[in-house]
Parts: C-alpha cells; structure tokens; sequence
C-alpha cells in the first residue's frame, strides 16, 4: 500500500516537473497563484524543490477578493505557509465592481487576472486541473458558448487577461510581450489525485465555504451533476478535456481561414462591407468575430453579433452605421468598417470626441512622445534633419496641443493658399469622429502641424535644417 502511495506522489510530481522543463528556462521568475485550498498548497509544495533543482525564481501571490468574512484569515494562512517554506509573497486587495450582467464569479476572476497581468515575472503558475477544465467546458456549453469558448485552457498562454460575459466565452486580450504568460501545469493532474497528494503529505489547506455553495453554477455541475454523470462514464474528465482540444484546434483553424479572408476583404484592419458580402454568412460572421477580437473587443452575444452583421450586409455604400457595445464601437464610412474604443460624448452636445479645453492646454517641452488622456493616445515627436516642422521656428513660442474649435486653417502646399482645416480634413477622408479627435500641434497662436494633414508652409524644415516629425497613434 505504501508503494502504491509512493508511486502516485511521484507520478504526481513528475507530471509536474515534466511541464515546467517543457515549458519554462533556468533562471525565469515564477508566480504561484495562491489562494491557500488544496490545490494551490499542492502546486507550491512540489514546485519549492523544483525550484531547486532546475533551478527557477520562485514566488506567490495571493488574492484578497474581499468577499468572504473570512478572507483576512485566507490571507494569514498563505503569509505563514510561505514564511515558513522561505517563499516571498504578495498580497493583493481587490475591490470587486460588479457590472451589470456579469456573476460575481467573473467579476472577481477578471480583477484576478487584472493583478497577475501587473507582476513582473516570466509565468504566474495556475492549479487549475482536469476536473477544472471538465467544468469549464460543461459550463460554456451551458452557456451556448462558440467553437473558441469550448476550447481548451492551454497549459501555456502568451495573455494574461481572461474576460468573461456571462454570454460569451472568455476572451483574451493581447499582451505586450512584458506581461507574465498562465502556466497550468496541473491540467493532466484530477482533484483526487492532488488531494491524496496533500493527505499523503500532511499538508494543510483551507476550505472556501463558498465552494460547497450549490447557488453557484460551477458548484452545482460539482457537487450534483458530475458525480452523477461518473456513475455511467468514469472516464468523463479525460473524455470531455480531449473533446475541448479538439474545439481549440478547431478554433484556431477558424482564425487561420479568418486571416486569410482578411487578406481580400480589409485593407488596415478595417473591413470592405463589398467584399464582406462576397462571403457566405457562416465566414462573414467568423471574419467579423475575428476581428473584433484582434482589436480587444469582449465579443458581444450571438444575437448582437448577427444584428450587427445584418446590419453592415445591407448598408448603402454611402450610409453611416454607429454600435455601441461594452467597451467598443463600430462605425462605417464610405464602405469601411471601423472598430475602435467607444467615444465619450462631450457634455452638452451631440459631438463625440475629447472634451473641449479652454484653458490649460497640454504643452510640449521636448518629449519623445506625449500622452492624450482623452481620446487616449499618442502624440510622437522625432527628430530629423530636412524633415517635417522646422525645430527652430515652432519653439520661439510655447509649443501646445489643441482640439479643433472650428476656423483653423492650414497651408501645407506652398503652392496653394491657405485652406480651412475642415475642408482638408474631409478631401483625405478622415471619418467625422476621428476629425474631432485629432490634437492640433500649436506655436503660440498659430496652427503648425496636423498629423496626417501635413505642416503648414512657414514651419516646414528645409534642407538642412534641424526637423520634428510628428505621428498621432489613436488608442483603438
């Protein structure tokens, strides 16, 4: 009996360990996830030697969400456990908003991974298992989630931000190459085989109450529906995480057939509606759904996605088309879709865009970059000789960025007369909501440059001279 113990905690460590020798590099920095139950104590146990041997950084943090009457307890337990095995720990307070729509359980899981997107380490290592992965699938069918919710969680993930509504799937969003990847390196591992593990041990853990709270709907799938469905199909937990697989293989297809129908049918990431209507439903519909995604969207429900298809399918050329939905919108001009962050509306008009500024306008002392709040972007300043403002002539007075007022005029050609900003504006075909957006760069009084409008003629560099040349990147 002994050996056969034996044998399970190796096989239980080995699986471990044969993850993170895949996966990870001598010297990377390690983040445990813990929460403090069983899983978690198990993760941080079999990786503290590990750490050792390969050897790796090793870390934790632990999530305050808050909730429980209990979490100061929770967060004590984890700071002892971790002091006593010489581990370094974070504790991080969340404050969870709930919106509306969203469960509690995906608005704490969403500040969670708010937190891990902060840390400043190579993976922030998960226990989540197969018994995890089983009802997560169960509860995306449930949810009539798509051929992407259904996929697997990988045991490596390049994003750190997982968002969820309560009618779509959980959606990363892209990292910036500084964030941590998710490494679950207990996915092939059930709940049974890691308890024994800890009992084996004599670890100890503590017990969320609201794990055995049957109000909850992963609870209910756990403690009421799966063991039922164990008594007919023992085998369900590797049976459904292969089943999931093979949703993701599907779903990366899917994204391979939407890049290259993205090849015909967007030119800059916006999309042609006369070459989208060239596509049968199903592809459209895959095609828009991609590319929301690679914009940041938290895709909207299957109803509103098909509403707003419909709607671009059947749009006149000449027709503008504006939804709003969560934290984007879309809007078409002349045959192009657009999708960017939703615009604020300025107080006490009609017009989106940044809110107008009288006064206090934000200036430029020499910066490589200048950040805008609102719309949120960035203005970029690069120096180089013969091109773009003439350094010399813009800074003989204070050098600010402005919003369009109405009347400003510009003169870029010196082989025309000077023309009104808002009919340059319209000839290159700005849509009207970036018009409103786009930040004026100002010497003193006069209007110098617009970025991708051009300079005006008596501030542009001649040969020779030392130039700026200024770019404005639009967050969205």
């Amino acid at each position: 009996m002994a050996s056969t113990r034996k044998s399970k905690s190796s096989s239980l460590r080995g699986t471990i360990e044969n993850v993170l020798r895949e996966q990870v590099r001598p010297g990377n920095h390690l983040v445990v996830a813990l929460s403090g139950g069983v899983d978690s104590v198990v993760l941080l146990n079999v990786l503290i030697p590990l750490s050792a041997q390969i050897p790796l950084m090793l870390s934790a943090i632990h999530i305050n969400h808050g909730i429980s009457a209990h979490a100061a307890k929770w967060a004590a337990f984890c700071c002892d456990l971790c002091r006593s095995a010489g581990i370094p720990l974070k504790i991080a307070h969340l404050k969870i908003r709930r919106k509306r729509g969203v469960s509690l359980e995906a608005a704490a899981r969403e500040g969670r991974y708010r937190e891990f997107k902060k840390l400043k380490a190579d993976y922030v290592v998960l226990a989540q298992h197969l018994d995890d992965q089983a009802e997560t699938l169960l509860l995306q069918l449930l949810r009539g989630a798509g051929v992407k919710g259904l996929g697997a969680m990988p045991v490596v993930r390049n994003h750190t931000l997982e968002i969820s509504e309560s009618t779509a799937a959980a959606t990363d969003k892209p990292a910036t190459g500084e964030e941590p990847k998710l490494l679950r390196p207990m996915l092939h591992l059930s709940r049974r085989e890691i308890e024994d593990y800890a009992q084996e041990h004599g670890l100890q853990w503590i017990t969320d109450e609201s794990n055995v709270d049957v109000s909850f709907d992963r609870n209910f799938l756990r403690h009421q529906v799966l063991p039922l469905l164990e008594t007919r199909f023992p085998s369900y937990r590797s049976t459904l995480s292969r089943a999931s697989r093979h949703m993701a293989e599907a779903s990366i297809l899917l994204d391979e057939l939407a890049e290259a129908d993205s090849a015909g049918c967007a030119t800059s990431g916006r999309l042609h509606i006369d070459e989208l209507r060239k596509l049968d439903l199903p592809r459209a519909r895959n095609l828009l759904r991609y590319t929301l995604a690679q914009r940041g969207a938290i895709l909207p429900s299957t109803a509103k996605m098909d509403e707003m298809l419909r709607q671009l399918l059947s749009l006149r050329s000449d027709a503008r088309m504006h939804v709003v939905f969560g934290n984007t919108e879309i809007r078409c001009f002349r045959g192009e879709v657009y999708v960017g962050k939703a615009s604020i509306r300025r107080a006490g008009t009609g017009k989106t865009g940044p809110a107008v500024a009288m006064k206090g306008w934000p200036q430029w002392c020499g910066e490589g970059q200048l950040a805008i709040g609102e719309p949120g972007g960035v203005i970029r300043f690069v120096r180089r000789k013969s091109a773009g403002i003439n350094l010399k002539k813009l800074t003989e007075l204070p050098v600010t960025v402005r919003f369009r007022q109405g009347g400003e005029r510009l003169r870029p050609d010196c082989n025309r007369p000077r023309r009104s900003l808002k009919n340059l504006l319209r000839e290159a075909s700005f849509p009207p909501w970036e018009r409103e957006a786009l930040p004026l760069i100002f010497s003193g009084e006069r209007l110098a440059c617009v970025p991708g409008i051009g300079v005006d003629c008596d501030f542009q560099a001649a040969s020779g001279e030392e130039g700026l040349v200024v770019s404005w990147e639009r967050n969205g």
